[in-house]
């Protein structure tokens, strides 16, 4: 059992036995260990500096720091933030202080990185600082958020990627041919459509397609001298696949944004994609119906006013339906959203008019738009002049001199409708409204 938890070679899960052990066999992530990248450079000559490895489970963070140290001719210290307090990583510099004493470097593996209080940094910042320890920190966090500035400001950060379909396969097809620490013993026939849906229901994680292979394998057939594996086994093996992700996490949020920029850009099967992929990962379909409440104002706006109450309604009609059917309301508000005319204008009007209000602390609302519920009220005022607009020729009071804005203050048009949709209409309202102001001021009304 090593320090993380993990059985020995012989009883331990595939992913483990298969971990690669040099930087030839591993597989994924081009763009740092490919010919002349940094990690690849640091493994050839033997130079390992510190840096945080940031990206989802199952990607081969743990891998490349025990690769790291063994090409580097390091000793590796392994500590989990969740786990490991102030003593241990003191009792980590006092070995690495030894092991410096005899010509040997240490690297630190400290992994979810982002879990780190400050006591356990106050201990180890020192030490990474002065080259003592040379931090290899792993994370599924966004380590700009998550991580202590003085930390990251002493490593690089490099992103790993989530293993593309390929990649997985390749995986797997390793662990099937290897007769000393995977399946090739047992001459296992896979097609490559079976081992496909492995990796599509993996989801870019390599130990997650290990397993899922690990444990199909218990359900192949003889054929032969050989066994095979059946494809009716998968659904026995799967089941219901969730691709799931931490609510608080950034896939959680990018999901959501792929949602509203997909109904922003009217791409109505886009945003359909990403809804389904958020709920079924575990998402709260409410979050969704929250965003496109949002969606309804900031990006359709007054080009098809229907579409807030109708996200609305979406919102009521899960609540009533229950999940199962009320995922089909919420389908109905997106896709009316995403094929909508857009406009902006209300979101950029709100914005005009907080920026304008901030500038203006001291504004007062005119006299004749006040209440006036008593005497003395009345005496100072207010509520004079003011005209009621039903009373109006074609219900609108004209004139610049009604036009409820505060006097002396600089008059700014905060909406400015677009010609998109509805707010074509809107906007020939409001022009058709400015000439009868300037008639009425031509006239002296």
């Amino acid at each position: 059992m090593d320090l993380f938890g993990q059985a020995d070679d012989d009883t331990a899960p595939l992913a483990y036995r298969m971990r690669p052990r040099r930087l030839e066999d591993y597989v994924g992530q081009p763009a740092l260990v490919g010919p002349g990248k940094p990690l690849r450079r640091m493994a050839e000559t033997g130079t390992v500096r510190s840096m945080i490895l940031w990206g989802p489970p199952g990607v081969g963070k743990t891998t490349l720091a025990d690769i790291l140290a063994t090409e580097s001719g390091s000793r590796l210290e392994r500590l989990s933030a969740v786990m490991a307090g102030v003593k241990d990583i003191r009792e980590a510099a006092s070995r690495a202080e030894v092991a410096r004493g005899q010509g040997q470097p240490t690297l630190m593996f400290l992994d979810e990185i982002h879990r780190l209080n400050k006591s356990q940094q106050d201990a180890l910042l020192p030490h990474v600082e002065s080259g003592l320890l040379t931090l290899i920190g792993a994370t599924t966090e966004n380590p700009s958020f998550e991580v202590n500035s003085a930390l990251l400001s002493r490593a690089r950060v490099h992103v790993l990627k989530p293993l593309d379909e390929a990649e997985l396969i390749t995986v797997m097809r390793q662990a099937l041919g290897d007769n000393e620490r995977g399946l090739g013993s047992r001459h296992i026939t896979v097609d490559d459509e079976i081992l496909g849906i492995l990796a599509r229901a993996a989801a870019g994680d390599a130990r997650r397609a290990l397993g899922l292979l690990e444990t199909a394998c218990d359900f192949t057939v003889a054929d032969g001298d050989h066994e095979r594996l059946p494809r009716e086994a998968l659904e026995a093996v799967m089941g219901h696949q969730a691709s799931a992700f931490d609510k608080q996490g950034d896939y959680y949020y990018d999901l959501l944004s792929a949602i509203h920029k997909s109904i922003r850009s009217s791409r109505q099967d886009a945003a359909l994609l990403y809804i389904a992929r958020f709920i079924q990962g575990g998402g709260d379909p409410l979050d969704v119906v929250r965003r496109l409440a949002a969606i309804a104002s900031e990006d359709v706006g007054n080009a098809d006013p229907r579409a807030l109450p109708l996200v609305i309604s979406a919102w009521d009609a899960y609540l009533r339906l229950g999940d199962y059917e009320g995922q089909r309301a919420i389908a109905h508000a997106a896709i009316h959203l995403a094929v909508a005319p857009k406009s902006n204008a209300i979101d950029q009007a709100w914005h005009r008019a907080k920026a304008f209000v901030a500038a203006q602390p001291s504004l007062e609302v005119p006299g004749y738009l006040r209440n006036a519920p008593t005497k003395l009220m009345e005496s100072l005022g207010h509520g004079q002049g003011y005209r009621y607009a039903h009373g109006e020729p074609e219900g609108y009071p004209a004139g610049s001199a009604h036009d409820c804005w505060p006097d002396g203050l600089p008059r700014q048009p905060f909406y400015q409708p677009s010609d998109h949709g509805q707010e074509k209409r809107y906007a020939q309202l409001m022009a058709w409204r400015a000439a009868l102001d300037a008639q009425a001021d031509e006239s002296g009304a």
